[in-house]
């Protein structure tokens, strides 16, 4: 199997979900939280008010802040990037467009 973490990385402090993707028992079960379990947190929320939801993911320090708000208040083992499927059509050059209370299915 290919080593997933190269040799002069640096020893990881929690490798619980690492060891479970090479099929390794870890000493507990990880757990780990999607972005969108944040939605909940009033840091999130009042992280929201100062940025548009396309400023948080297309800019890193701002999905880096608001990935780890949830590790920063729980016990959790790791975090789902922050980010969104609407990036890519923007990638693309697509304007996307998210207004507050319109809901589509």
């Amino acid at each position: 199997m290919t080593e997933i973490i190269p040799k002069d990385f640096p020893t990881l402090k929690n490798d619980r979900i690492l060891k479970v993707i090479k099929g390794e028992k870890p000493d507990k079960l990880p757990i780990w939280v999607m972005r969108q379990a944040g939605r909940y947190m009033p840091s999130f929320r009042e992280f929201r008010k100062l940025h548009t939801f396309f400023e948080i993911c297309q800019t890193p320090s701002l999905a880096c802040e608001v990935t780890l708000m949830p590790i920063k208040r729980f016990d959790l083992d790791a975090a789902i990037i922050f980010s969104d499927i609407l990036v890519v059509p923007q990638a693309l050059g697509l304007q996307v467009e998210m207004k507050e209370g319109i809901v589509s299915y």
